[in-house]
């Protein structure tokens, strides 16, 4: 087992790990000041809650036809070239009295770049970690980002005491600078990997098509990408079950959950345990949430949300799987189409949560949601066994050059 001393060992992890901090804390400084502005113009919830958490849905676009950038940029390359898009928007967003509809604009361009080199970071943690650390890395990273979504919409809040929300942008841009200098001058400027000669939107609609049609990586793609959405949107019905102050616990205990849990897999479990352990641990994530049709008191509904949310931890071994069953010189957008979609699964899930509580109470549709995310489990248990390492035998889903098309389906 590798220990987190193994791998902070590494300095280019610490600076990963670092920039990853600073970007998190931009991006929930950002989020905040948006959704701020945002309620301030319109006086709208829904439209509160897209500004900020609706961005992610704008990666389906770039999903679909940049994301072989994940793979053809240097790794180092694609870090700064997202960090600069956030750059230039909370530049912009920051000029005060600019309309709302202009910053809804503002907010496609990071993510649409961020869409283009998601799988970038998992690239360079093969890169720069052992093999068998590359999970406790990704762990690690997680662990990163739950923590510093917390802070940062911590610090937001306080900091609104003493600066206008516009000013939050102007913050979140200077952590945006850091972030850059901190990859720049402490990651290596690692190889990428060749197109083959295909162009960029080729390439990415040939891979994708590839891993989403293998009966071995869609199973778990949807693995990852449904059954947690579902409970994302139960997570977007805190504050109408439990009002604003009692969804503040809810969020909180929701993220300590998941980072024990991944705190738990990533350190702790060895590698053949934790891959039988990925059917149990999947269920775990909904069934919590079916003791919602009670309508628990709060302390409860805290308790409940932090069991529910250790399952979460399931995706770590799935990724191993993810990793084994792929060409080395697809990973980037392999991850990448992983990420980009389980932010889509995310937002779609909170807008189902949204749609199913205007029919039943909140508590009921965080039973539905559960029961939903607990059938879809079930019901890809066993398109999941394809990908196990004892049925796979080193079969892997990749691209490679042919004469008729430029590029085939292996």
């Amino acid at each position: 087992m590798r220990t987190y001393r193994d791998i902070f060992a590494v300095s280019q992890f610490r600076a990963l790990f670092v920039a990853r901090c600073i970007v998190m804390t931009s991006i929930s400084l950002a989020g905040l000041a948006l959704g701020t502005i945002t309620y301030g113009a319109t006086g709208s919830p829904v439209l509160t809650a897209l500004s900020m958490f609706g961005g992610p849905l704008i990666t389906l676009l770039g999903s679909s036809l940049v994301l072989g950038a994940s793979d053809s940029l240097r790794p180092r390359t694609a870090m700064i070239a997202s960090a600069v898009a956030a750059l230039v928007a909370d530049s912009l967003q920051a000029i005060p009295g600019m309309p709302w509809g202009a910053r809804f604009a503002i907010l496609a361009v990071p993510f649409l770049v961020a869409s283009a080199t998601g799988g970038s970071t998992v690239r360079l943690l093969t890169a720069i970690v052992p093999a068998d650390g590359l999970l406790l890395g990704r762990a690690t990273l997680n662990i990163a980002v739950g923590v510093m979504q917390i802070i940062g919409y911590g610090l937001g809040g306080v900091l609104l005491h003493w600066f206008s929300a516009p000013g939050l942008f102007v913050i979140a841009a200077v952590a945006d600078v850091v972030a850059i200098v901190v990859v720049r001058l402490g990651v290596g400027d690692h190889r990428a990997v060749s197109n083959g000669g295909s162009s960029l939107m080729r390439r990415t609609r040939t891979v994708n098509r590839s891993l989403l049609g293998s009966r071995v990586t869609r199973p778990l793609y949807l693995c990852m990408w449904v059954p947690n959405g579902l409970i994302v949107g139960c997570e977007a019905l805190f504050v109408p079950f439990a009002g604003a102050a009692g969804a503040g616990l809810l969020f909180a205990t929701s993220a300590a959950g998941m980072l024990f849990g991944d705190v738990v897999m990533g350190r702790f479990i060895p590698p053949p345990l934790r891959d039988r352990l990925i059917g149990p641990v999947r269920l775990w994530l909904a069934a919590p949430y079916l003791a919602f049709f009670c309508h628990p008191a709060l302390p409860v509904a805290a308790v409940l949300a932090f069991l529910a949310s250790f399952g979460y931890c399931a995706s770590l071994p799935m990724q191993e799987r993810l990793l084994g069953c792929t060409s080395p010189d697809i990973r980037g957008q392999t991850f990448g189409l992983f990420s980009n979609g389980l932010m889509i699964g995310q937002s779609l899930g909170a807008l189902a949560g949204g749609a199913v509580a205007m029919a039943v109470p909140p508590y009921d549709a965080m039973g539905i949601l559960a029961v939903a995310s607990a059938l879809v489990t079930v019901s890809l248990t066993r398109g999941l066994r394809r990908s196990a390492p004892h049925v796979r035998s080193g079969k892997t889903t990749g691209v490679e050059p042919a004469e008729d098309e430029g590029m085939m389906l292996r």
